[in-house]
Parts: structure tokens; C-alpha cells; sequence
């Protein structure tokens, strides 16, 4: 049983991580949704990365957490708690272009973060680690990890969990631009079918009828695809005067 040089890995352990991360990254694109696929994300983190309990995935929006996956109850409440100090490594990890956090000793003074350790000790949290999961104009997110033993995570730990992150990402990001697609492809199919409901009804053409949903949503301040909605649901434009 040999190891690669300076590593303390065997050859066989690399080959079944390698395989471990090719089977994750088959299943992250196999999956039907993003939550399917955040959910086998973090599923994935707690077989593959050593020392690792628990994971979940938050995001920070205006300084707003929000769990989005998880596999423990503590990794809700840690978020949560994150949330309320306004620090925290994953807290930080998700708003700052730093790729990876990772406390070795929770139960030792952390002066990073003075309010959130102490508090996270209380949950239970022995080390943690924080990897920046993805990026966009507005949102930031990060995939947590955690042990209730302290120095769980090694550098190891440190380097499967960047890997996985990095898989997560691409998955994650492939899956939300298809829901995107999958939701434009049906808006615009909603909004021909209003279109053609509203040219039917009031005898006007496809500009015409398209100028009436607009100024129905302007004039209500109701988005258009609520209008839309309206429209294809009853029949009935809101705000406008029935005919006879």
C-alpha cells in the first residue's frame, strides 16, 4: 500500500475520492431542480469530506440569511444565528471573495468572530469550515461544514470540500439557469395566451392587446404577470370595463 509523496494518502483512498467525485458530480446534473440539487450537494459534503458531520447551504442577500439546504437541524440554527450577529465563517464566507473559512477549534476564543463562537459552542459545534459556493450580481452563497470535535478538518478536509464546492457550484449554477429558461419559456407562453384571450374578447391586434395588459398592470401596480394570470384564469382584464 503505497502514498503519494507528502500527502499521507494512499493510492487506493485517491482513487475511491476520485470515484466518490465523479459519481457526485453525475448525480448533481442528473437532478430534476435546484433544490433536488442543493439537497445532494450537501448529502454528497458529509460522505466525502473527512471529519464531516453535518453541511448546508445559505445565502446572504442584504445581509439576510437564508438556509437553502441542509442535513442537521444545527446547521439551520447556525445560519440563523450568523443571520443575527452578522458574522460568522460561513456568514463571511458567502459575502467576501475569500474562497474558503475554516475554524479549527470552536471551543477555543475565536477572535474573528466574538460573538458567534461562543454561541455556535453552545449548538454544539466543535470546527467548521466555509467555502464560497457561487456568485451573482446580487446574491452570494457558501456550503458549511461541521464537526462537533474540534480540529476535525484538515488540510484534506480543507481540499476535498474546495473540490466539491467547486462541482457544487457548476451543478448549482446549471440547474438555476434551466429553471430559469423553463420559467421565461412559460411566461411567454402565458403571455401569448392572454394576448390572444384580450384580441378575441375586444377585437384589437396583437400590439393593441399587449398595450392593454401593460397599462393594466401600470395602472393597478400589479406585476404583468399577475395580470397575465388574471386574464387567463377569467377571461377578465383587471380594471377594465366589461363588455357587454
Amino acid at each position: 500500500m503505497t502514498s503519494e509523496k507528502g500527502t499521507g494518502v494512499t493510492n487506493e483512498e485517491l482513487e475511491e475520492f476520485a470515484t466518490g467525485l465523479a459519481h457526485m458530480a453525475r448525480d448533481l446534473l442528473s437532478q430534476g431542480s435546484v433544490q433536488k440539487t442543493l439537497d445532494s450537494v450537501v448529502a454528497h459534503a458529509v460522505d466525502l469530506v473527512p471529519g464531516c458531520e453535518a453541511a448546508g447551504v445559505m445565502t446572504v442577500e442584504d445581509k439576510k440569511v437564508s438556509t437553502l439546504a441542509t442535513t442537521s437541524q444545527v446547521v439551520r440554527a447556525s445560519d440563523r444565528l450568523q443571520g443575527e450577529l452578522g458574522e460568522g465563517p460561513c456568514f463571511d464566507a458567502a459575502r467576501q471573495p475569500e474562497e474558503v473559512y475554516r475554524v479549527a477549534d470552536m471551543t477555543e476564543r475565536v477572535r474573528r468572530w466574538p460573538r458567534y463562537a461562543p454561541e455556535a459552542r453552545k449548538l454544539g459545534v466543535g470546527s467548521m469550515m466555509g467555502f464560497l459556493l457561487y456568485t451573482d450580481d446580487d446574491e452570494l452563497g457558501a456550503l458549511d461544514l461541521y464537526s462537533s470535535v474540534p480540529n476535525a478538518f484538515t488540510e484534506r478536509s480543507e481540499h476535498v470540500g474546495w473540490l466539491l464546492a467547486s462541482h457544487a457550484a457548476v451543478a448549482f449554477s446549471s440547474a438555476r439557469t434551466y429553471a430559469q429558461l423553463h420559467s421565461a419559456m412559460e411566461s411567454r407562453h402565458n403571455i401569448g395566451e392572454a394576448i390572444g384571450i384580450v384580441m378575441e374578447r375586444y377585437k384589437l391586434d396583437e400590439d393593441q392587446a399587449f398595450a392593454v395588459l401593460k397599462k393594466s398592470s401600470q395602472d393597478r401596480n400589479t406585476k404583468l404577470r399577475e395580470i397575465v394570470r388574471t386574464v387567463t384564469e377569467t377571461g377578465e382584464i383587471p380594471g377594465a370595463k366589461q363588455r357587454p
